[in-house]
């Protein structure tokens, strides 16, 4: 753990100087170094206020530090290797889904090492069983939890190469520099890092300590950066699962059932189908038929041609209604009865919602008798390794488990459903496949953010909140990915351990920044067996958006302005700053036409705090301009995002990010929901699903990156979701002058015509260019 030297304070108290810590000097053939860690968690005191709230579970420990602490003690594990032409390897141990992981992890070792950007190539690591919590890519934790561990190595890296050129110039350590992959002494002396990477090299591991530069000192960190990758991204050269050459994996897809989890009675034809041009195997697996073929073109015919008798799913005849139906039923009550004081009550209703990325679900597996290689976009990539291995009968270290770059996530990539269906294929054909799932796959049998019910009462009294009670109440989440390995995964799957992650998850989570009081926010989940999971935020962003439709309830019923009400309450002076500057740059008041309104909203969560500022557009001639195959309705027009994410890396990233983040709660404001009907979705395209389009997209959108605000990072990939959707759902409610409270506020309009179930693969067009904008 950190050694924690201490110097005097202003106070006369000792103070404690946390940068520096112990690293490893590993056994290798040229210079290799691992971190070693412990944890260091500290929690800020609430601001007074009239009736301050007491700090809730998240307050005092998060989920972010939760994984944090897990990580740590196989951060060890974790090493450098500085190659003999002074390029530094890295195989980062989190998945890169878009959102930049590979460039962050790049900068800090440029900024310990003293060396330059493009020296720094990072990969993405294979499954490593041994890393046990330290390989799963979620919570807004990847840059928290990699932040120390991967400075230390670097660091001690850097420590090393001073020392080996001071022993070979026989000079003190001290008097030399290092700087652009280059060592000097003031004598004249200079060697290249890449030189001296086998005189650095230790014969064996062997404990060593560091210091870790102090943010005076950064050059590189906070400093607005391209992506490493951004060459190959726009040139068409960066490799995706479906871009890699395995050989002998052919295409492979799957007729699945007309409802969720349905089962296969009988296939009438297999025997035609296996004649068909093209196709090399039909077999029956879990999941469905899988048809393996020449071309995908070829799996597409075989599919629609399959005659395939189903048994039911768990959930057919569950619609919209019912479910919503059931968890109203389980809806948990309010505890604090309006005693002497004046009371708020709603209630939001949220649909269920897609988290198919861009890039379609799909794996290759190549498994044999004695061993089987996997190759995906894999954010749980030991749970994958572990479940194949187990499904297959082979030893765990029998699979190999590729991490390929994803094309996003949203939280679909937790489950590594694609890498598990492309090995059982791969074994019943005895033959290697490249599994990709259709579209509608992905629409109708991928996961799924559930459907969920909001409750809030706050009691008022006198210009103070004197308690306020939400209970949010939800479809279950799968979690069944775990803390990243097989033993918490399988524990998750428990009737009592999915009960267990999902409080756990939320209430470390769930944090209210307002000082309202008594506060009490609890969960509740109805057990239907749709396939869901974690999406970008997780709970936050419905959880949000109904707390801030309340609080500008609670200002309007206060009589004052909504940004005025939220400074006066939030406990912060950080997120009053950050709410601030969101009013700012938004121009909060100023004056708009009737059917034009602003809306402003606060999120904290991962130690970052996120305010956003939106104004949308709900006049008639907007609302009902026609959208050819789409929905229309409200346009936001402008937005301001102001983001604090603690220390800032990479700004430029974190500002794609939350223009991403922006986008996703336009979405989930507005246009983005599945409509479940016969326990199915009736989406089976991205035509049919209407994520943030660009006649929604705001034509003015601008991301204030906070300077530092803490010594460290805190999480920012989902950060601006919540704020988002609140800012344009609070903004419509302005507009309209009515609170909506079913989201997304168009999922009454169903602008398609659905497409059959079967067959499950809609037949392919012809005809794209006619439909282009």
């Amino acid at each position: 753990m950190a050694h924690q030297r201490r110097s005097p304070r202003r106070d006369g108290a000792p103070a404690l100087e946390r940068r520096r810590f112990l690293g490893y000097l590993l056994a290798a053939p040229t210079l290799a170094v691992a971190a070693r860690l412990g944890a260091d968690l500290s929690s800020d005191t609430p601001a007074e206020a009239a009736i301050p709230s007491l700090p809730g579970p998240a307050d005092l420990l998060d989920l972010g530090d939760a994984l944090t602490l897990a990580a740590a003690p196989t951060s060890g594990l974790i090493g450098i290797q500085l190659n003999r032409d002074g390029t530094v390897s890295f195989a980062v141990p989190r998945a890169e889904v878009g959102q930049g992981i590979t460039t962050t992890v790049a900068m800090l070792i440029a900024e310990e090492m003293d060396l330059p950007l493009e020296k720094v190539g990072v990969n993405l690591a294979d499954a490593r069983p041994e890393l046990v919590f330290n390989q799963l890519t979620g919570g807004s934790n990847s840059v928290r939890s990699l932040y120390t561990p991967v400075r230390t190595a670097a660091a001690v890296a850097r420590r090393r190469l001073l020392t080996t050129a001071a022993e070979q110039w026989k000079l003190d350590p001290a008097t030399l520099t290092a700087r652009d992959g280059m060592i000097r002494s003031s004598a004249g002396h200079s060697a290249s890092y890449g030189s001296l990477a086998e005189a650095a090299a230790s014969p064996r591991t062997e404990e060593v300590s560091t210091t870790l530069k102090a943010a005076e000192e950064f050059r590189i960190i906070g400093t607005p950066t391209t992506r490493i990758d951004a060459l190959d991204a726009v040139t068409g050269r960066k490799q995706f699962t479906m871009d890699l050459a395995v050989p002998d994996a052919k295409p492979t897809m799957i007729c699945r059932p007309p409802t969720t989890s349905g089962t296969v009675r009988s296939v009438a034809n297999l025997g035609a189908v296996a004649a068909m041009p093209g196709v090399t195997d039909v077999v029956e697996v879990s999941s469905g038929v899988a048809v393996r073929a020449e071309t995908f073109g070829q799996c597409i015919d075989a599919v629609r041609a399959l005659r395939v008798d189903w048994g039911p799913g768990p959930v057919d005849g569950e619609s919209d209604a019912s479910v919503e139906d059931k968890l109203r039923a389980a809806t948990l009550p309010m505890a604090v009865p309006p005693v002497l004081t004046k009371t708020i009550d709603a209630e939001f209703v949220f649909n269920f919602a897609s988290n198919s990325a861009l890039e379609t679900n799909c794996a290759i597996a190549d498994v044999r008798a004695d061993r089987a290689e996997i190759w995906s976009g894999l954010k749980s990539p030991i749970v994958a390794q572990e479940q194949i291995a187990a499904m297959l009968g082979l030893p765990i270290p029998a699979v190999t488990v590729h991490v390929v770059t994803g094309g996003g996530s949203f939280g679909r990539k937790l489950f590594g459903d694609a890498a598990l269906e492309a090995a059982e294929v791969s074994q019943a054909m005895g033959k290697p496949v490249k599994l990709m799932w259709h579209r509608a796959d992905d629409s109708r049998h991928g996961r799924t953010h559930p459907m969920s019910i909001s409750r809030i009462r706050v009691n008022h009294a006198l210009g103070n909140v004197v308690s306020y009670e939400q209970r949010h109440t939800s479809v279950t989440t799968d979690f069944g990915h775990g803390l990243g390995e097989i033993l918490t995964a399988v524990a998750a799957k428990l009737p009592v351990g999915d009960v267990g992650f999902s409080q756990t998850v939320f209430l470390l989570s769930q944090s209210n920044p307002y000082n309202f009081g008594v506060v009490t926010n609890l969960l509740n989940e109805v057990p239907l067996k749709f396939h869901t999971a974690s999406m970008r935020n997780v709970y936050s962003p419905n959880v949000v958006c109904a707390r801030e439709l309340v609080v500008d309830q609670l200002a309007s019923a206060m009589g004052q302005d909504p940004l005025t009400f939220r400074r006066g309450f939030l406990k912060d002076e950080r997120f009053r700053t950050a709410l601030d500057k969101a009013a700012e740059v938004g121009q909060w008041g100023r004056e708009l036409p009737d059917g034009m309104a602003q809306g402003i909203a606060f999120h904290c969560e991962y130690k970052s705090a996120s305010a956003v500022l939106v104004e949308i557009d709900c006049r008639p001639e907007t609302v009902e301009r026609p959208i050819r195959d789409g929905v229309g309705g409200p346009r936001v027009t402008r937005v301001a995002a102001v983001v604090d994410a603690g220390l800032p890396i990479n700004p430029k990233g974190l500002e794609a990010q939350t223009i991403g983040c922006v986008n996703d709660g336009i979405a989930l404001a507005l246009t983005s929901s599945l409509h479940m009907d016969n326990g199915l979705p009736l989406e089976a395209s991205w035509d049919n699903y209407f994520y943030t389009r660009q006649w929604n997209t705001p034509p003015e959108l601008e991301v204030v990156v906070l300077p530092a605000t803490t010594g460290e990072p805190g999480g920012a990939g989902e950060l601006a979701v919540a704020s988002a959707f609140a800012a344009t759902a609070a903004a419509y409610g302005r507009a309209t002058g009515t609170m909506p409270t079913r989201f997304p506020i168009n999922h009454g309009t169903l602008s398609f015509e659905p497409k059959p179930t079967v067959p499950p693969i809609p037949d392919s067009p012809v005809d794209g260019l006619a439909h282009t904008f």
